[in-house]
């Protein structure tokens, strides 16, 4: 009986230390501006709310592209560094769609995940410049994957 909770006692101090020591290390995320705005010339997107990006699509009349990611997310942070740099997807998102990334955790990107039914990251949905979802994929994909994606929602027109 005294081996068991001796046993017991120095599992569950083990499990808190764990956690202690977790809680407090610093974790090495990934700056949320996108790659092209320093000048490497891929996405350029808004971090801005919701509502404004409706505006932008219906002013310039083009579909929206939203990037629904978190900031805990790998694959988010793959299509950052991998995807989104791109020069080919760029250019073509740049001339196709107003460019938006919201984290759907905080912000706008509560109401936006809510609205579009987002349950995985990343999520990427094209929509309409009235909010309508047109078409959307999850998970990483790469950058020709993403311009046949982005065809793919204009064709949805």
């Amino acid at each position: 009986m005294y081996n068991m909770k001796n046993k017991l006692s120095f599992f569950c101090l083990l499990i808190f230390s764990s956690i202690l020591i977790f809680a407090f290390v610093p974790r090495n995320e990934p700056a949320v501006a996108a790659p092209a705005e320093k000048g490497e010339g891929g996405i350029k997107f808004m971090e801005a709310n919701w509502a404004k990006a409706l505006q932008e699509a219906k002013k310039q009349n083009k579909l929206i592209f939203l990037d629904a990611y978190t900031s805990w997310c790998g694959p988010c942070r793959m299509l950052k560094n991998n995807t989104f740099p791109d020069k080919a997807a760029g250019e073509f998102y740049n001339q196709h769609f107003i460019n938006v990334a919201l984290d759907m955790e905080q912000g706008d990107g509560i109401a936006v995940g809510g609205k579009y039914g987002v349950n995985a990251y990343p999520t990427l949905i094209i929509a309409d410049a009235n909010g309508n979802m047109l078409t959307y994929t999850k998970g990483y994909i790469d950058a020709k994957q993403l311009i046949e994606f982005g065809k793919f929602g204009l064709s949805k027109k």
